[in-house]
């Protein structure tokens, strides 16, 4: 497995990305590897990191504004070639379907509940991990 995952985590609100950064720790599991986060506040921004690369999960906030992470997980799965896995945060558990319409590969509620949320990151970065082997 790899030495070190890089994270993109987008939500307009700085406490939310705290939240995942605290859930996750160093590593989100003994068995992952140790995570770097990249901290995006506007989509713009998620776009230009994804275009860079080198990103190996991407953390979206389905309650961000202007634009949630629902609809910014369709979009990035439409458009960039070879696109991570994501995991998206939901407002609430009845939200799943529309996590399912998005193509995230994983999906947790807010606010972050560090156990929930770091087993699924961990999933993740094991699946991108076995890919990539």
């Amino acid at each position: 497995m790899q030495a070190t995952a890089t994270v993109l985590v987008y939500s307009d609100n700085a406490n939310t990305r705290e939240q995942v950064r605290l859930a996750t720790g160093r590593r989100p599991a003994p068995d992952a590897p140790v995570v770097e986060f990249l901290e995006c506040a506007t989509v713009p921004a998620v776009l230009e990191e994804l275009d860079r690369g080198g990103i190996d999960v991407c953390v979206l906030d389905g309650e961000a504004t202007p634009m949630g992470g629902m609809g910014v997980c369709r979009q990035i799965k439409d458009e960039i070639f070879e696109c991570p896995p994501v995991l998206l945060l939901m407002g609430r558990p009845q939200d799943a379907w529309l996590a399912t319409w998005s193509r995230a590969e994983a999906a947790v509620t807010l606010p972050v509940e560090p156990v929930e949320f770091a087993s699924a990151l961990a999933s993740l970065l094991r699946q991108k991990s076995a890919l990539n082997a």
